[in-house]
């Protein structure tokens, strides 16, 4: 008897204890790492439509810890269509890694206007082989958009000729097909998907592929695909960027990057909170400063994708992007419409692959 009655004193202690413990934050997630370009790999995760958002992020990011098996990751990039909460994904992202004591990846974090199958979310993902799989480095290679004034119209024959200028673009850079490691389309819708899906499996049969509906109604039909691929040959520079003969060169940005550099800078996506020429620039001003925490400028940016909410945004950045990259030798980009962010006063995002 007098075991059980101090057994009941002390279980009212015991709960009233747990009661005032206090959780944890899910931790920070840095805004810069660096890597080694010869042995970055390119992941794009598997669709799911199962469960909410939060459900499918953590299924893709365990699908994600099983393809990299084990290397570290550097950076996702995550797409989030639905009615989800997107601001979650960098909670979980940063609970998970956490977990697994995995050292914090960078992440950007974009609302797109649809996915296809049902999925709320697809992460691409960047991550750090043991194996130098890069001898010679990487080229980066800015979205081909193919465009047309219906904004209903059929979007797989846009899918092609966008391919076609990226084959154009793979061609100047001394690159071959094989050496495509991640393509990124973007539409304007994913009704024809899987005859888009084709087309880029018949051209780049070994890369991973990704397709996003950028808005849910946009204004025009739209198709660009980027991509990532190896280095074939010696630049002798640690950067050049340069256009395509034959494709259309827009002033302050280049359509191809070759990277040599030993080291390179990722970023996290950076917003620009309001919609102000002084609120782009603030936004410039913070991927400078990620950058140089990490030893690199914006003069050393290789890369930069431009997520605007609208054309006078996009138009913002393009006034805008000239006072910070080098204007003799600007970086290459990619800069397309999407539906949104994870703030509700942003007008763009931006996040930069730099050089060291």
């Amino acid at each position: 008897m007098l075991a059980c009655g101090l057994a009941l004193m002390a279980f009212p202690q015991k709960q009233k204890k747990d009661e005032n413990q206090v959780l944890q934050l899910p931790k920070e997630l840095p805004s810069a790492v660096e890597g080694d370009p010869r042995h970055l790999s390119f992941y794009v995760t598997p669709l799911s439509s199962k469960g909410l958002l939060s459900r499918q992020v953590r299924d893709a990011l365990s699908a994600l810890n099983h393809e990299t098996k084990g290397d570290p990751i550097l950076k996702i990039r995550a797409f989030v269509a639905g009615s989800g909460d997107a601001r979650r994904v960098r909670d979980i992202v940063s609970e998970v890694f956490s977990d697994r004591k995995q050292p914090l990846p960078v992440l950007s974090l974009v609302q797109a206007g649809g996915l296809p199958d049902g999925a709320q979310v697809v992460l691409e993902a960047i991550a750090s082989d043991k194996r130098e799989i890069n001898q010679q480095g990487l080229v980066f290679l800015s979205a081909q958009p193919a465009s047309a004034d219906d904004p209903f119209g059929p979007v797989a024959p846009l899918a092609a000729k966008s391919l076609a200028a990226l084959r154009l673009a793979v061609k100047a850079a001394g690159s071959e097909p094989a050496d495509v490691v991640r393509v990124s389309c973007f539409l304007s819708s994913i009704d024809e998907v899987a005859a888009i899906r084709n087309l880029v499996d018949r051209e780049y049969p070994k890369a991973p592929a990704d397709f996003v509906q950028t808005q849910r109604a946009p204004a025009h039909s739209l198709a660009a695909c980027e991509a990532v691929a190896k280095l074939r040959w010696n630049i002798g520079t640690r950067l050049q960027t340069m256009n395509a003969e034959g494709l259309a060169a827009k002033p302050g940005a280049a359509q191809i990057a070759l990277v040599a550099s030993p080291k390179v800078v990722l970023t996290g996506t950076q917003v620009s909170f309001g919609f102000e020429d002084k609120d782009a620039r603030l936004a410039f001003q913070r991927v400078a400063k990620s950058l140089e925490q990490e030893g690199a400028s914006m003069h050393d940016v290789a890369f930069a994708h431009f997520y605007p909410l609208a054309t006078g945004i996009a138009a913002q950045i393009e006034r805008v992007r000239g006072e910070f990259f080098d204007s003799g030798h600007p970086p290459a980009s990619s800069l397309l419409l999407f539906e949104g962010l994870p703030s509700m006063n942003a007008g763009f995002a931006i996040d930069v692959v730099a050089v060291k």
